[in-house]
């Protein structure tokens, strides 16, 4: 993961063993992303979207003491390319970020996923994301994992 110093951006880049397409799609899929949707000590989401442009997000995690909402519009749904959303929630000062999400070709079944999320009121806020994404698109990594063990020993 990487981060741009000062600016209060911060970008996740990762090389997931699937394709664009697959991975898109387990970004737009509610039941999906209760599953790695789960930074931290989260121990459950709750998803709710409408993956069009204009449509609505809206995710609650819970950890055993805290309760976080978030909630933003997409902006830009561009199968398998792209998909970008305003981000709100407290930590934010419920001010909107915006989270971009690009799935690159990298080889055969190999995608690169690169996040960036930026427009964070201030930086303290975006070092706030910083593990919290780079944890999200590894239990995302693992849960793709997981399912193809599972697919290919039934």
């Amino acid at each position: 993961m990487t981060t741009d110093p000062g600016s209060g951006r911060v970008v996740v880049r990762r090389r997931i063993a699937a394709t664009r397409e697959e991975l898109f799609d387990e970004w737009t899929d509610p039941d999906s992303m209760r599953v790695w949707m789960c930074p931290g000590d989260v121990v459950s989401a709750d998803v709710t979207l409408d993956p069009r442009v204009g449509g609505s997000l809206h995710i609650l995690m819970r950890s055993p003491t805290q309760t976080f909402e978030h909630r933003g519009e997409f902006t830009v749904v561009d199968r398998p390319a792209k998909l970008a959303f305003t981000w709100i929630a407290v930590a934010t000062d419920l001010q909107p970020t915006l989270v971009t999400v690009e799935f690159l070709e990298a080889g055969e079944n190999e995608t690169e996923l690169v996040l960036t999320h930026e427009k964070f009121p201030r930086k303290e806020v975006a070092d706030k994301y910083q593990g919290g994404w780079s944890q999200i698109v590894a239990r995302l990594d693992q849960h793709l994992k997981r399912r193809d063990q599972n697919a290919a020993s039934s």
